[in-house]
């Protein structure tokens, strides 16, 4: 048994999970934000049997897209001078996917 913990954009994670549920796989949802964004992502704990990780990591790629999107950058203030910069162009999207070892698993 295998746990694969997955870290999806908002964006994405409608789809991602419609298609899991489509193909048999159940997963749990936890609201989660992105540290250097601070952006809203989902983290999906999915628990599945050893030879159906690839399934499910291949639905959720399938379904995570890597996207550009455009982010101002924080002013800053040195003495009575705000200096700003220009806004810097990001990666957002796509999925972070961790599969662990289940020792023990228990639906009860």
């Amino acid at each position: 048994m295998k746990l694969v913990v997955a870290i999806i954009n908002s964006d994405d994670v409608n789809a991602v999970m419609s298609n899991l549920t489509k193909e048999g796989y159940s997963a749990t949802k936890l609201n989660t934000s992105g540290g250097f964004l601070r952006a809203g992502n989902i983290t999906l704990l999915i628990g599945v049997e050893a030879k159906k990780v690839d399934d499910v990591v291949n639905i959720i790629g399938k379904h995570s897209s890597q996207r550009k999107k455009i982010m101002p950058v924080n002013s800053t203030y040195i003495g009575e001078t705000m200096l700003t910069s220009m806004p810097v162009e990001v990666t957002v999207g796509g999925a972070t996917i961790f599969v662990l070892d289940v020792e023990q698993f228990y639906k009860i």
